[in-house]
């Protein structure tokens, strides 16, 4: 009986380890934390990857009543929300490009509440619609799993991996969350930049027009014309964002 309860435990012990690592990582990943995807998916969906990379790898014997097991619990925990911090990053680039949209167009109090957002405008929601479209149209989920799964042999379980050049491309990764957003909202901010200049001119040469009553209606108007006819750019461009945040995983597993 002893014996029998040895043997699970063991058993139970080696899919664990992966566990922590892949329940990090789709906890904290944007595309499958959203609140569609309940925690019985997730945690469904963690145990079965966990269960498969189980019987592809060796995994070490690590007691996790020990230091040596709390300190494993937390560096797999933590590998798990780094590889997630990554897509986060891509994700905040188009509620920034949102934000900045609207801003431009004043719809900057047009707000609504996101669940991983929190209080955002609902541009941004509009554009994490289309990057979650655009993502799941390139197979993303399926580069993203099998990058994950590939990080078990290239980050084995028990092994550091947090280095100074590893931190470094995480900092420099961050300022993709402002390249991103400002290639995805460039076209609507220059053309109602224009917009704007053109009514500071009549309004200095009309100073008795009531200029506020043309240019709020103009600018978002024109904002929603000019996202309609970049709608076709604006999904080559979210598509680069996530081909580079899928470069920047192979980079960060030192691939």
């Amino acid at each position: 009986m002893n014996a029998s309860l040895i043997e699970i435990l063991d058993k139970f012990l080696v899919v664990i380890w992966p566990m922590l690592r892949l329940s990090a990582f789709l906890a904290f990943t944007s595309i499958f934390s959203i609140r569609a995807v309940n925690m019985r998916i997730r945690t469904s969906l963690a145990f079965a990857m966990a269960f498969f990379v189980s019987q592809q790898i060796d995994i070490p014997k690590i007691d996790p009543v020990t230091a040596d097991g709390l300190m494993e619990i937390s560096r797999q925990i933590l590998i798990g929300l780094t590889l997630g911090l990554i897509f986060q990053v891509a994700s905040a680039a188009l509620v920034v490009a949102g934000q900045a949209v609207s801003g431009s167009m004043g719809l900057s109090m047009a707000n609504m509440v996101d669940p991983n957002m929190g209080s955002v405008p609902v541009l941004s929601q509009m554009f994490n619609i289309m990057g979650t479209l655009v993502f799941l149209g390139m197979g993303g989920h399926l580069i993203v799993f099998g990058l994950v799964m590939e990080s078990f042999k290239l980050i084995p379980i028990g092994q550091p991996f947090f280095s100074q050049d590893m931190l470094g491309k995480m900092i420099n990764w961050s300022s993709m969350m402002f390249l991103g957003a400002l290639l995805i909202a460039l076209p609507v901010m220059m053309t109602l930049l224009f917009i704007n200049i053109g009514l500071g001119f009549v309004a200095r040469a009309a100073p008795s027009l009531n200029i506020f009553t043309v240019g709020f209606p103009a600018l978002i108007l024109t904002g929603f014309v000019v996202m309609m006819f970049s709608m076709g750019n604006n999904v080559a461009r979210i598509d680069w964002v996530w081909t580079q945040a899928f470069m920047m995983l192979r980079s960060y597993l030192g691939g």
